[in-house]
């Protein structure tokens, strides 16, 4: 049988990579974008091909939307279809109420709130009974625990709706979307060895950061046979921070 196809955004580092290298593990072939990391990028691609899958590094901002469809246009071109979605890459600017701009605000919708959009309404094109959307929100959009955060975790709620439509739209077609939303996970953007990582450990119930491969865990079962009859959900994997 075919391998089933993947394309993972944001996937040259951190979750985006971890969720990459968790797929091919399972036997899908895995296309990633990335922004600019192109070493980063063709490094996960070498990881994907020692675990038997093809691999596809493909350049595109998550702000440009047309980037965004060419992504997964090429995708299917070079890997031939496309099974799961995971909508991930995402920036995470930090600033006080009053610092920050209207380009800040427009920049955050676009990279997490319009792009998922746009690659779900693109992906679905192609997807079969059995497709797969998968989001990365974050624990954020439902507890904002400190002060500086408020666009970003603005920028992320607006996943949960969105999840839910496309769980209205999708079903009768057989394809589900779901949201995955991590807490504070041990990556570059918010290593746990950071200044502020104990502070932000004490507002979990574990007293723990995550690791990627966490929250590649829940994506991967999201795709897999079991997550056949789960959609339009919302999973926190964040030891606890919103329990």
């Amino acid at each position: 049988m075919a391998r089933r196809v993947a394309l993972v955004t944001g996937g040259s580092r951190g979750i985006g990579a971890a969720v990459a290298r968790r797929l091919a593990g399972d036997g899908f072939d895995v296309a990633i974008t990335y922004r600019s990391a192109g070493d980063r990028a063709a490094a996960v691609a070498k990881e994907v091909e020692a675990a038997g899958g093809r691999a596809l590094g493909v350049r595109a901002e998550a702000a440009d939307a047309g980037a965004l469809v060419e992504a997964v246009e090429r995708t299917v071109r070079e890997l031939g279809r496309l099974d799961v979605l995971v909508s991930n890459a995402g920036i995470a600017p930090y600033g006080a109420l009053e610092e920050v701009t209207l380009d800040d605000v427009d920049r955050l919708l676009a990279v997490h709130a319009r792009a998922a959009f746009v690659l779900a309404q693109a992906a679905a094109r192609h997807m079969g009974r059995g497709g797969r959307i998968v989001l990365i929100g974050s624990s954020l959009a439902e507890r904002v625990p400190y002060p500086g955060w408020t666009a970003y975790a603005m920028s992320k709620s607006a996943l949960t709706g969105l999840v839910k439509g496309l769980a209205r739209d999708l079903g009768p077609r057989g394809i589900t979307a779901n949201l995955v939303s991590p807490g504070s996970t041990d990556t570059d953007m918010n290593p746990a060895d950071s200044p502020e990582a104990d502070e932000e450990r004490r507002y979990t119930a574990l007293g723990t950061y995550c690791s990627p491969d966490d929250i590649a865990a829940t994506v991967a079962h999201l795709a897999g046979e079991g997550g056949r009859h789960i959609t339009g959900a919302s999973i926190p994997v964040d030891a606890g921070v919103t329990a």
